[in-house]
């Protein structure tokens, strides 16, 4: 079984310690890495590439938005999970904008965070659905339109798929819909996130909004 790599970023130590702990019971995960402040975070993802980094937002030297901004621009398969204390919607919003993948407050149960960690990695969304659809109308105003570097053009059933993602539906609902197989939506989703040079379905739906390949009209609700 191919493990989950994992990066931990929080300047405690002993929360580190206990993650570390938490997420060694999961035979499918593996820390690769630990950063104490936001200046490591960014250059131990540029040299371990992670599948996924667990960061929190306020840490010294760069704080967790810096932060993320700078890791999705040198590792760009690298899914950030934030997590954090802090449920304001302002610095949520700014995390998401920045390229995080979803977000889970430190309340969580170990599990919530186990079960976080395979979503993102499986292309799913760990967002709440009012979060969601406010980053969503941010994403869609006209003066957002202006991404359009150069990603691969995508296949005919990978832009379903990604319309798909945008409307809410996971993995396995957008399966049944296709006629697929869970295995092949997922092989979808990467080859869709490799070609958009991004590592969630988060941030390949905000990429589509911003390239004019998903509509407002493809999401729910907004």
């Amino acid at each position: 079984m191919e493990k989950i790599r994992i990066m931990l970023a929080d300047d405690h130590a002993v929360f580190r310690e206990g993650m570390r702990k938490v997420l060694a019971e999961n035979a499918d995960m593996e820390i690769v890495g630990e950063a104490a402040n936001g200046k490591e975070a960014v250059s131990l993802a540029a040299e371990l590439a992670p599948d996924v980094a667990i960061m929190d937002i306020v840490m010294p030297e760069l704080n967790g938005i810096e932060a993320t901004k700078q890791i999705k621009q040198t590792s760009h398969s690298t899914a950030v999970l934030i997590l954090t204390a802090y449920d304001d919607e302002r610095y949520i919003l700014g995390l998401l904008e920045a390229g995080a993948a979803g977000y889970l407050l430190k309340n969580a149960r170990s599990q919530q965070l186990a079960n976080a960690i395979r979503a993102v990695r499986a292309g799913e969304s760990v967002l709440l659905p009012e979060v969601a659809r406010k980053l969503l109308r941010r994403a869609s105003r006209p003066s957002a339109l202006t991404d359009h570097a150069g990603a691969e053009e995508l296949t005919a059933r990978e832009l379903e798929v990604l319309k798909l993602a945008a409307k809410g539906m996971s993995n396995k609902d957008i399966a049944r819909k296709l006629f697929l197989s869970v295995r092949t939506v997922k092989a979808h989703l990467y080859s869709i996130f490799g070609k958009m040079q991004v590592g969630s379905r988060t941030e390949a739906v905000l990429k589509g909004l911003k390239r004019g390949l998903v509509s407002i009209e493809d999401t729910p609700d907004v």
